[in-house]
This record gives structure tokens, sequence and C-alpha cells, in this order.
């Protein structure tokens, strides 16, 4: 299992009282040819709630993401976005109902300035037609002023980029790309922000500062979160909820600390099942 020794700092996790599912992910499985990638999925992400996605290398973390948020289709069972089945939505529908994701491998327009990537975040919102940004009247201008009003002062403020706001995305270091991927889900107003490996390549830093962004965009902004992530150090201290893949099927789920000490948990990272050598491993994750 893969931990660092981030010395992550003790960040105060207090959630918001769940109340519903935003998500509901319903026996999902999804297949390539004679590859079962998924095998009947299913786990609820509670409003207010940080749910990670945790399991060794191929055990279907990204093709559960790619499923959630629509390019793939599943062969079976049904994704649910706020009580609605969503699987006949393409993911631009599903940006749209306030469903927005990160990306394990960075995917940011590099040739363009950090606040016009941030900007195309809204795009899914945006009701302008052809004729109204042609001659940038009426309610193009109204909400290009609004989008800039947000992205400026709330968006490039909280996630403290106002420095390297004119700045081409290329000239940036990876730490701060990831950051401005975070903005640019935000600007989407998501109701649930899907992350895939947010601190994977990241130096001790760069980890804690996007920890805390994390618990802050739960905190200050409202808004669900649905993680995969290597790191567990990072997972046992944000997470709420945790669920285990391996090769396609869910091994358990349920509180951090439970989800720790499974045994199924303990075989699936080590095969060796040692306990101690687990326990120790997630010990090093904290910084111990």
């Amino acid at each position: 299992m893969q931990t660092q020794s981030n010395d992550i700092l003790e960040f105060d996790n207090k959630a918001l009282a769940p109340t519903k599912n935003v998500l509901r992910v319903d026996g999902l499985s999804l297949s390539f040819g004679g590859v079962r990638a998924l095998n009947n999925v299913s786990f609820d992400v509670k409003e207010g709630s940080i749910t990670s996605v945790i399991g060794p290398n191929g055990a279907g973390k990204t093709s559960l993401f790619n499923s959630i948020s629509g390019f793939y289709k599943p062969s079976e069972g049904t994704v649910h976005f706020m009580d609605d089945s969503v699987n006949h939505l393409t993911p631009p529908e599903r940006a749209e109902l306030g469903m927005a994701r990160t990306f394990q491998n960075i995917a940011l327009f590099k040739g363009m300035t950090v606040l016009d990537n941030i900007k195309l975040g809204r795009h899914a919102h945006l009701k302008t037609n052809v004729l109204d940004a042609l001659f940038y009247f009426g309610r193009a201008r109204r909400e290009e002023m609004e989008l800039r009003l947000e992205v400026e002062e709330r968006i490039i403020d909280f996630l403290e980029i106002d420095h390297i706001r004119k700045r081409s995305v290329a000239s940036l270091s990876y730490g701060l790309q990831k950051r401005v991927e975070l903005a640019r889900a935000l600007a989407m107003q998501p109701k649930i922000l899907l992350l895939d490996e947010p601190v994977a390549g990241m130096n001790r830093e760069e980890t804690e500062d996007m920890a805390r962004f994390i618990l802050d965009v739960r905190r200050e902004w409202g808004v669900t979160i649905l993680m995969v992530e290597h790191d567990m150090g990072l997972v046992m201290d944000l997470s709420d909820h945790v669920v285990c893949l391996n090769f396609g099927q869910m091994i358990t789920q349920g509180l951090p600390k439970d989800v720790q000490a499974h045994p199924d948990v303990i075989s699936a990272y080590l095969g060796s099942g040692d306990v101690a050598a687990l326990r120790k491993q997630f010990k090093q994750g904290k910084g111990a």
C-alpha cells in the first residue's frame, strides 16, 4: 500500500450532518471484452461527506470514476445522482446537473492562462446564444461579469492563486496545476466533486495545502466529495467513509478505522496478511 511520510497536519474534519444521498452507485458492473473491470459495486455518498475509494493498482478505481462521470457506459447497474438515474446522460449533461471532477493526469489547456482555464469550467451553465456572444450585449455581458466576479473574487482568492492568474498553465509547477484544475472544477458550481488522486506526485507542503483546500471546499462551500487516493495518511485523516475495491469488486466499506483493520483489505494490499506491517505503513503515512 502506497503511503507518504507527509507529516500531514491534524486537520479539523467535522463533517456537515449527512441528511441524504447525493450519489448512489447500485450494482455497477463494467467489462472490456473478457475483462471485468467492475463487478456489482454498490455504495452511497452522503450529502456533505468526504468519501474515499481506495484499492491497489488495477482495482477498478478509475473505471468507477469514469462510469460515474459518464465517460464509460456500465454494462449493468445504475448511477443515481440527486435521486435520479443519470445512466442515459452524457458527461456534459452530468456536469450541468452539478457533477464535477478532476483527473489523475492533469487535463488543463496548457497554452491558456490560469484565469481562462478556470472560466472554462462554467461553460456547462452559460445560457448565452451565438447572437448575444457575437455582439457582447445583454445576457452575454451580464454572464461574463458575474463569472469574472465569482472566479476572481471567490475561487482564485480561496485557492490562493491570485499571483498566477495571468500566467500560462504550462509555466506552473505540478502542484499549482493541480490547484488550477480544482479551481476549474469549482467554477462548475458542483454539488459533488470527484477528485481523482488529488495529491499524487505532490511533495509534503503541496499535499498539506491540498488537504486543507479539500476540507474547506466541504466546510465553506458545502460541496460533497468523492475521492480516489493512494495516500493512506490523507485518506484516513480526511474521510468520513471509505470504500475499498480489489479486482473490480468491493471488499468492504465503512468508517476509516474499520476499513483499515479489515483483514481482506490488509490481504489486498500486503498479500501476507501482516496486520502489524499494515498498521506501520498507515502510521508512516500520518508522519508517525
